[in-house]
């Protein structure tokens, strides 16, 4: 069984700083092919769709569809404030290795 992935308290109160929620805007976090490693993160503000999973907190959403959930399982969705910029970031422990900028990774 996939465990689905873990949303931090620091990236949903991200969330309500920007106002996603009141917006009616989820945070999507979607898995691709490509990037230097195979697979890359897409992580945008979107619409849920009807197949998406939907994880909630005090109003803020983070959805994952259904092809990018299996690549997802267990990872942490979290937000970072460094002195080179703020992102939102994935702790993926299906990824087998990634680039520098984390944004792409293989399996």
């Amino acid at each position: 069984m996939n465990l689905p992935p873990k949303v931090t308290d620091r990236a949903y109160e991200r969330l309500a700083e920007i106002g996603a929620g009141a917006q009616g805007k989820a945070l999507r976090v979607a898995v691709e092919g490509g990037g230097c490693s195979g697979f890359q993160y897409e992580i945008k503000l979107d619409d849920a769709a009807e197949d998406d999973l939907v994880l909630e907190r005090a109003g803020e959403r983070v959805v994952v569809d259904s092809v990018s959930l299996p690549f997802l399982a267990d990872a942490v969705i979290d937000f970072s404030e460094e002195l080179i910029g703020a992102r939102f970031t994935i702790e993926n422990p299906n990824a087998t290795s990634s680039c520098g900028c984390g944004t792409s990774f293989s399996i």
